[in-house]
């Protein structure tokens, strides 16, 4: 380990000298490719340069021990030197985590689906509920959310819904969300006080560059048509909305939210590289022998991940055994505890099997 972190460090220093020559400074591109290369290695080499700091100071103090005499002054060199070694443990823990193989979709932008499943109308309403959460969450970390197509129901509940959410490092943080996620409450219309229990289904894929998924223009079929619902005049009186089939997988992906058909076009096909993405993935993983995508679930949209129990106010994920009683607070998008533990509970999965 210690090797693999002494060449990074050295790359690290290779990077900051190559940064300020003017001949980098000169050429966007190579100083844009080297700064990324020259950040991304940034905190791995600083809690590295504090272990090396750290060991030192062990040893110096170690040093001392064995020849100071005075009782008063051993016992302040023994108590700083179960801190240092404290510390020690605490940065080897961290440098490992460090050196875990990255996720390389990790910094990417996605494109999430919220579907009702099984609860009719209280499905459906449920489904908004997640969205608002999701919505709520991207606020607070300064992300966008760009909806591309969403179909309600009479009272305001969502049967599907589409939307892009875009900033840094979206998809390291929500990729655990994929899943049914279940809700347990009485609702509304149930004059007889009984809970009922519905789903509904989130998909979280990572955004695809056009040089990972190439689409051949004579395997899409494009349709457009009158687009419907919310959205004022324009509805139902120009054709903006946009059908796109993939001919080969018969995908079809549909997005009417914008009132221009270029705009649809161009959001429909962020989507339709999206799944294509995701069913290369698949197809990649089911041929490592079963290998899960992620050691936290399967990443699998049916497997049934979470539950939000209204009676008792609790929200519980299944996959890490994790029960928090503060519903109301993660349903307005405070995310990040149960997000925070799952990433913790992955990183724990994969070091184990790494050591």
């Amino acid at each position: 380990m210690l090797e693999k972190l002494q060449s990074l460090e050295d790359k690290y220093q290779e990077l900051t000298e190559l940064l300020s020559q003017p001949e980098i400074i000169a050429d966007p591109a190579r100083f844009q490719k080297y700064a990324k290369a020259h950040a991304d290695l940034t905190e791995i080499v600083t809690t590295y340069r504090e272990y090396k700091s750290v060991l030192q100071q062990l040893s110096d103090t170690r040093e001392m021990l064995t020849s100071e005499q005075d009782e008063e002054f051993r016992q302040m060199l023994n108590e700083e030197l179960a801190n240092l070694q404290e510390k020690q443990e605490s940065l080897e823990h961290q440098l490992k985590v460090l050196l875990l193989p990255r996720d390389p979709d990790d910094d990417k932008s996605v494109i999430m689906e919220i579907r009702a499943g099984t609860g009719g109308e209280e499905a459906a309403l449920f489904a908004g509920d997640l969205f608002r959460m999701y919505s709520r969450y991207a606020e607070e970390k300064g992300w966008k959310i760009d909806i591309m197509d969403a179909h309600y129901t009479d009272i305001g509940g969502i049967k599907e819904i589409i939307f892009g959410v875009d900033g840094p490092g979206v998809y390291s943080q929500l990729k655990y969300e994929s899943g049914v996620h279940r809700v347990q409450r009485i609702p509304a219309t149930e004059s007889g006080g009984r809970i009922h229990t519905s789903a509904a289904t989130v998909a979280v894929l990572p955004e695809a560059e056009e040089v990972e998924v190439e689409l051949d223009p004579n395997e899409l079929r494009i349709d457009v048509y009158c687009s419907s619902g919310p959205g004022g005049q324009s509805v139902n009186t120009t054709q903006s909305a946009v059908r796109i089939t993939h001919i080969p997988t018969g995908l079809v992906v549909t997005c009417q939210d914008e009132k221009s058909q270029h705009k649809n076009k161009a959001k429909a096909l962020r989507v339709l590289r999206a799944r294509l993405k995701e069913i290369i993935e698949e197809e990649k993983n089911a041929e490592l022998a079963g290998t899960r995508k992620s050691q936290v679930g399967t990443g699998d949209r049916s497997e049934r991940i979470r539950t939000y129990n209204f009676p008792q106010g609790r929200v519980s994920d299944h996959r890490i055994n994790l029960t928090l009683h503060k519903l109301d607070a993660i349903l307005d998008g405070q995310l990040q505890e149960i997000i925070d533990s799952l990433i913790a509970h992955d990183q724990a999965e994969r070091l184990r099997q790494v050591e």
